[in-house]
């Protein structure tokens, strides 16, 4: 899925901002403290992180800021949508395990698109800091980073809320569902 152009023009650019900033107007409890115009500056400066913003939201991820790093000066954006991203849906886990699947393949993988987008897949720690700001994958989940020693065994992980609890599953890498797509974040 790699995409051919990953610039945006000047209309594009600023619907981006502009939906960005009215998410962020409209969500001030996801952000306290930080202010748009901060955010705006680093935004005008960095045209490749814009520009996976608006693959996040091109594919229904609703992206939005949901902290600050001290560390390194960077606004934190994760997909906040209520459901998983509806554009990222019915993909499995990575490239190894869509190689391994014989019949019905998905068109690609959470992990290739995940790069494809300048972006990275959520691990259980952030999806958990997610899930303490609002409810989110109710009626869906999302795969989430999944550490090297699952994986090398053949797993992957992926994570929803249902009875106001989140939960981490596993499942083979190699499957996939219309109701699974991935969350992921990205540092500007």
């Amino acid at each position: 899925m790699n995409s051919p152009k990953k610039e945006l023009s000047p209309a594009e650019r600023e619907d981006v901002i502009n939906g960005l900033k009215a998410r962020f107007e409209k969500n001030k409890s996801r952000h306290p403290g930080l202010e748009w115009a901060s955010v705006q500056a680093k935004l005008d400066g960095d045209a490749e992180k814009l520009w996976s913003l608006n693959e996040m939201e091109r594919t229904g991820g609703e992206p939005d800021v949901v902290g600050y790093d001290d560390s390194t000066g960077e606004f934190i954006f994760y997909d906040c949508s209520a459901e998983s991203p509806k554009g990222r849906r019915s993909i499995c886990y990575d490239r190894k395990a869509l190689d391994a699947r014989k019949d019905y393949k998905p068109e690609t993988t959470a992990m290739d698109m995940a790069a494809d987008m300048g972006i990275e897949l959520l691990t259980e720690e952030q999806y958990r800091e997610l899930q303490k700001i609002g409810n989110f994958d109710t009626k869906t989940s999302s795969w989430i980073r999944t550490p090297d020693s699952i994986r090398k065994l053949g797993g992957a992980l992926f994570c929803d809320r249902r009875y106001d609890t989140v939960f981490v599953y596993h499942n083979g890498a190699e499957s996939y569902y219309n109701s699974r797509a991935f969350r992921g974040l990205v540092r500007v």
